[in-house]
């Protein structure tokens, strides 16, 4: 049985969020590569933290779209 259209959006835009997250991080480490090579470690560092945040988001925003698939999780009617 197909999802209801919100929540078909809903999903749809937690794999959006994800998949933003997704690139963002791929930026932070190609930038934080450079930082390395340049010898910024700390900076290098602490951008490859904020990435591997990034990466957690995105894994859960991901398990909630399943959920979402799933029907374990509904979006209420908006009145």
């Amino acid at each position: 049985m197909p999802l209801p259209k919100p929540n078909q959006e809903l999903r749809r835009d937690l794999k959006q969020a994800a998949a933003t997250l997704k690139w963002a991080g791929v930026d932070l480490f190609g930038v934080a590569k450079r930082l390395l090579a340049a010898g910024d470690e700390q900076g290098a560092n602490d951008l490859m933290e904020i990435a591997l945040q990034f990466q957690e988001t995105e894994d859960k925003l991901e398990g909630y779209s399943e959920e979402v698939k799933a029907g374990r999780i509904v979006r209420a009617g908006l009145e």
